[in-house]
């Protein structure tokens, strides 16, 4: 979980081409959807051996002022050591992917009472740096101050936007108020023996967690799978796409069955071969 800021292998020609090539796919479904903000994750840093397809989310914007659904988010600016609030193109977005064989982006389209407030408040600058913790852990408690993660930034803007919550120097602490009263359940790693690699990292920490769940070798996290299950506990009718690519197509699925990791398609499914897009 704290690898992103190591020096990676730029993705060949062929990877990119592929991977804008995808990004095409997932901006013509947002621009077919008639919708304002979308909920979005990629797939990616290996967390496989945690159960966990996604690991990083923001929120796609229309009205985005960068450029048309560009994707607000927190990321690790590494050259400064401090976490920021960026708005990324989509095809940066999913760019970032860095899974050459097989990659994964899903899409959350919300029913129009939680979609207007989140776009709302999203393109609220002024709310979302209110919403950025000063210090970043990958792993960071979901109901904690101490550290900030990128999906528990997100977290927090939802329950800003849908708690219609004041903001201000505690809107954090609003935030995960409003999400404990609304029984927000953070994604349990079960990381085991991993707890003792948190020292040789920067960007993982444990001092915000709870000394109970230390004991069991789990922690609480804001990851894509919980804000998911969150989303649709609180706005059952959300709309969901799941987005995979292999070297010759691309696979759109409408609905919460998952695709399958070798992202085959089933019966119902748009298959777009990648030399037709």
């Amino acid at each position: 979980m704290g690898g992103f800021c190591a020096t990676t292998t730029e993705p060949t020609a062929a990877v990119q081409d592929r991977l804008m090539q995808v990004a095409a796919v997932v901006r013509q479904e947002l621009e077919a959807s008639g919708h304002q903000a979308a909920i979005v994750a990629r797939s990616g840093m290996a967390l496989q051996r945690l159960g966990q397809r996604y690991s990083h989310a923001g929120v796609s914007l229309r009205a985005n002022p960068s450029t048309q659904w560009s994707v607000r988010q927190l990321y690790f600016a590494c050259d400064e050591q401090r976490p920021r609030i960026f708005d990324q193109g989509l095809s940066g977005f999913v760019l970032g992917l860095h899974d050459a064989e097989v990659g994964f982006v899903s899409v959350l389209l919300l029913p129009t009472e939680a979609d207007a407030p989140l776009a709302q408040t999203a393109l609220n600058d002024t709310l979302a740096l209110q919403l950025l913790g000063s210090t970043y852990s990958a792993n960071a408690h979901a109901f904690a101050l101490t550290y900030q993660n990128c999906n528990q930034w997100v977290a927090e803007l939802l329950a800003t936007a849908w708690g219609n919550l004041p903001g201000g120097n505690d809107a954090r602490a609003q935030a995960q108020a409003w999400l404990h009263q609304q029984a927000y359940e953070a994604t349990r790693l079960n990381v085991g023996w991993l707890l003792w690699l948190t020292p040789v990292s920067p960007w993982v920490h444990t001092r915000d967690h709870p000394p109970a769940d230390l004991a069991e070798g789990h922690l609480r996290v804001s990851m894509p799978e919980g804000l998911e299950r969150f989303v649709r506990q609180q706005h059952p009718r959300t709309q969901r796409l799941e987005v995979c690519h292999t070297a010759q197509h691309v696979v759109v699925r409408k609905g919460w069955q998952p695709l399958p990791n070798d992202c085959q398609p089933a019966e119902g499914d748009r298959v777009v071969p990648l030399e037709a897009i």
